[in-house]
């Protein structure tokens, strides 16, 4: 058995320890709302299959936790949430999916369970279950016990919490981000979950009388499995580990006069950072309220032009004894990101493996793209300039109404690439003739800055271009075959129609060509079955 005992910043004393099958931590002296603050970020946490067991006499709080915690998974402080004491439960449909709060007090028989929903949603909703003692074995994927405890003063409480090990990782991040909230002085702020992005990281927007802010959790990340030369991909792909690089790209893209969001706290060996809230703009949504697409993406160009401008160093200093130097695109990561058409997007479509002399010649022409991409003059690459990653703030100046990021992944590299990155938006529609229309307003500004050529620029974002799509086209299948995640395939079609404009340039004609061969226009109008329980096999619509 293990220990952990201490004080957390605001003095509530905090004890953990942990068996072969469980952690347990007891939290005490909370009062009301230190246990409601509790219970609001505790659902940040929850996901389907989760289920909370909340146990203690009458009147110890079970009831108005499971409130406070419900709100948190609706996103709506004003929701009713009745107790299910008499109907033994409720359920609600939030943002996250389905929420069920169950009431055993009234329950005749462990057998009952079955008829009021409980195994069922254990599998498929967020599960809170009062009077758990009522039954033997509570169903579900993973399991949270909070027993309450009630104190010789009035509405202070202690909790006891016991997780499964499925559980347990998630609930000490979550004591680790209330300790952190704690200690940069935000404790009495309300916690809203913020939708993040592919990564491990976690993003929850703080609000109190004043303003707001956002807290992100990186923490850092293990190595995956060796996919090559005895790295995991992470490493080849250069992808940051911990928060230190964005924290040391964040302040020189300030220091270069952008729009970063300012670091307002930090803890680099935890992975918590606090950071400017610069609101709920993002460039795809603002294009789908109606703002004109051409100012957005427009002051999104001037401001990868003063980027160049600022052409920032390339080691930046993330602490005192810490620094970070921007890692080089090399042909090992463009080779890597060719290979997952191969690996995943041909077997998803002819339902067999790519043939060997299809593939060397599928490499072949590849080889001279990228070494084209490789030769051309070196700057910042922030890597995912595109619309999930921009905030509009039209209140700002010239290159600084647009905000930027996730950007902790930047590389050095060509130019070209944040360019195409931005004109050719994954998930957003670019009209080709606004992009021709941007693409030549770069050329024309950037043709007075050091290293510009614009035919090699061109030939440069096209070759990028073609590389980016056809990287989605394998990542998106990835995405649903392996991590389950169905609704990238909304963006297939969208990158499909970038990579045929980007191959119509001549000098990526053998490339083309492989395509047309291949993948003909047939195939890429294939739609991409996405399975149910009931599949044994997926097979694709012909």
């Amino acid at each position: 058995m293990r220990f952990r005992c201490g004080l957390d910043a605001a003095g509530t004393k905090l004890l953990g320890f942990g068996t072969m099958t469980h952690q347990t931590w007891i939290l005490s002296d909370l009062d009301e709302p230190a246990v409601g603050r509790f219970a609001e970020r505790l659902g940040l946490w929850l996901r389907r299959g989760d289920v909370l067991a909340l146990s203690g006499e009458l009147g110890a709080g079970k009831t108005t936790f499971a409130r406070a915690l419900i709100r948190s998974l609706l996103a709506n402080d004003e929701a009713e949430v009745p107790s299910p004491t008499f109907a033994l439960v409720q359920t609600y449909d939030g943002p996250r999916g389905h929420v069920a709060h169950f009431d055993l007090y009234r329950l005749g028989d462990a057998s009952e369970t079955a008829e009021i929903g409980l195994d069922d949603a254990a599998e498929d909703a967020i599960s809170i279950v009062e009077w758990p003692e009522r039954v033997n074995v509570l169903p579900g994927a993973a399991h949270l016990s909070i027993r309450f405890i009630e104190t010789p003063i009035s509405d202070v409480r202690t909790l006891t919490l016991s997780a499964d090990l499925a559980f347990a990782p998630r609930l000490a991040r979550c004591l680790a981000a209330n300790a952190f909230i704690k200690r940069v002085g935000w404790d009495d702020a309300r916690a809203t979950f913020l939708q993040g992005d592919a990564s491990a990281r976690r993003y929850t927007r703080l609000s109190r009388a004043g303003g707001s802010a956002i807290l992100m959790d990186a923490p850092r990340q293990p190595d995956g499995p060796i996919v090559q030369d005895g790295k995991p991909y992470s490493r080849i792909a250069h992808l940051a580990e911990d928060v230190g690089p964005f924290v040391a790209v964040d302040r020189t893209l300030r220091a270069a006069g952008l729009s970063a969001p300012t670091i307002l706290a930090e803890d680099l060996d935890a992975g918590f950072l606090l950071i400017e809230d610069m609101g709920d703009r993002v460039y795809g949504t603002e294009t789908d309220g109606g703002s004109h697409q051409s100012d957005l993406w427009t002051a999104a160009i001037d401001m990868l032009l003063a980027l160049r401008r600022a052409n920032p160093p390339m080691t930046m200093q993330v602490s005192p004894t810490r620094l970070h130097q921007l890692p080089q695109l090399d042909a090992t990561i463009l080779s890597i990101e060719v290979a997952l058409l191969p690996d995943w997007y041909w077997p998803e479509i002819y339902g067999t493996i790519m043939p060997s002399v299809v593939r060397a010649h599928y490499e072949a022409v590849w080889q001279p793209v990228i070494a084209h991409i490789l030769t051309q003059p070196t700057g910042w690459l922030l890597r995912d300039v595109h619309s999930p990653n921009l905030l509009w703030l039209p209140e700002r100046e010239a290159a600084q109404r647009v905000g930027v990021i996730d950007f902790q992944d930047a590389l050095a590299g060509p130019w070209a690439h944040d360019v195409m990155s931005l004109l050719q938006d994954a998930r957003v529609d670019v009209p080709e003739a606004l992009e021709t229309k941007l693409l030549a307003r770069y050329a024309a500004h950037a043709a007075t800055l050091p290293g510009f050529n614009e035919q090699d620029f061109r030939l440069t974002y096209a070759a990028y271009g073609a590389l980016r799509a056809t990287r989605l086209l394998g990542l998106f299948v990835r995405l649903l075959r392996r991590d389950d995640k169905p609704h990238y395939l909304a963006h297939i079609p969208r990158n499909w129609r970038y990579l045929e404009r980007n191959l119509r340039h001549p000098a990526l004609a053998p490339l083309a060509d492989w395509y047309d061969t291949h993948l003909p226009v047939t195939v890429r109008n294939r739609a991409i079955v996405v399975c149910d329980s009931t599949n044994d096999r997926c097979q694709p619509r012909a």
